[in-house]
């Protein structure tokens, strides 16, 4: 029998929206400890994510948040900020894994062991979809916490996303220092308010 070695899956929330960090998630779960429920995150309400973050994270063997600022966003691009969250959330992880499965179609480098990227693999993986979980509920969170030191935006509801409501809370207050200056939409409301 061949002993399956330590996997760890990793995957990213927060790609799209115009304001807020970009956060990652990666965990090695403990196969002596399922966790029933684990799919995409975006597939699961909120309610449901939250009862799960507190189980990922107390059952699985060791999991790693990272996160990649609005700055280093407008600085890198969001490609490669995503790529340093996710190295950041492998390294906090302490332990390197036999195998990095990362959700998406490319891999961060450099990596400590080897990888694989599979796309939508937070639908078939279950450590990418624990990944999933912890780095959307972790950025939600962080987002209902900017909504409160930057009123009027809100944060709270879209997540930092661009909606008909946020678009309208751009033209009015101008961009946040939370915002991602170099997305079209912000870099608009940026040229306007100058």
């Amino acid at each position: 029998m061949t002993k399956i070695g330590m996997i760890c899956g990793v995957d990213e929330a927060g790609r799209g929206p115009w304001a807020g960090p970009v956060t990652a998630g990666a965990v090695i779960l403990d196969p002596a400890q399922p966790i029933d429920g684990l799919t995409d995150s975006k597939k699961l309400t909120e309610a449901r994510r939250e009862a799960l973050y507190p189980e990922i994270k107390a059952k699985a063997i060791t999991f790693g948040i990272g996160w990649a600022s609005p700055d280093e966003i407008d600085k890198l691009n969001i490609r490669e900020a995503t790529f340093l969250a996710m190295k950041r959330a492998i390294a906090i992880m302490g332990i390197v894994p036999d195998k990095i499965l990362v959700d998406g179609n490319s891999l961060p480098q450099p990596l400590p062991c080897p990888a694989n990227a599979i796309v939508k693999g937070d639908l078939t993986e279950p450590a990418i979809s624990a990944a999933s979980i912890l780095a959307k509920v972790a950025r939600d969170r962080a987002m209902v916490d900017l909504s409160n030191r930057f009123p009027g935006y809100g944060f709270r509801k879209h997540k930092g996303y661009g909606t008909a409501a946020h678009s309208s809370a751009l033209q009015e207050l101008g961009p946040c220092k939370c915002h991602r200056m170099t997305f079209a939409p912000v870099r608009k409301a940026l040229e306007a308010a100058a």
